[in-house]
């Protein structure tokens, strides 16, 4: 079985081959992202695990979500198409994200597990939700429903 790693240098090869510019210059850039964690400084340089590649493509994708933002507040919309363009070849390596619904459901869960009510109990809740949702939700939803379900 190939790890993630590896499947972006041959998706990377692919692309080329393809002579796909987009989906060729966003996975350069994530695997450029991947060494440089890979060599990040105060470590020794290492082989990164396949859920650590994973939140270094997470991260790229959220760069590119909030770059895309960015743009449009400032009018620039080609240049927002092109971001969320790439967030779409990242999203293809990055696990389903959950439905708004679930969230709610496992958040529902989690509140009545902890037995939480107010938002002062929002990092209880949070504890039990996190490991649940880790890497199927953004961390920004994932306050909001917590969020909500509290304060009702």
């Amino acid at each position: 079985m190939t790890t993630l790693k590896e499947q972006l240098h041959e998706d990377l090869t692919a692309a080329i081959k393809d002579r796909d510019e987009l989906r060729s210059s966003t996975i350069r850039l994530t695997l450029a992202a991947v060494t440089t964690e890979e060599v990040a400084p105060g470590r020794d340089k290492r082989e990164l695990s396949d859920a650590e590649v994973l939140k270094v493509v997470g991260r790229e994708a959220k760069k590119r979500r909030e770059a895309a933002e960015a743009f449009d507040t400032a009018g620039r919309t080609e240049q927002a198409a092109r971001e969320r363009a790439e967030g779409e070849v990242l999203a293809g390596y990055l696990p389903k994200q959950l439905s708004d619904e679930e969230l709610a459901a496992i958040v529902a869960a989690a509140v009545a597990e902890s037995g939480a009510s107010g938002p002062q109990a929002m990092g209880a809740v949070m504890k039990l939700v996190k490991p649940k949702v880790d890497g199927l939700a953004e961390g920004g939803r994932v306050a909001a429903a917590v969020k909500a379900a509290l304060t009702g």
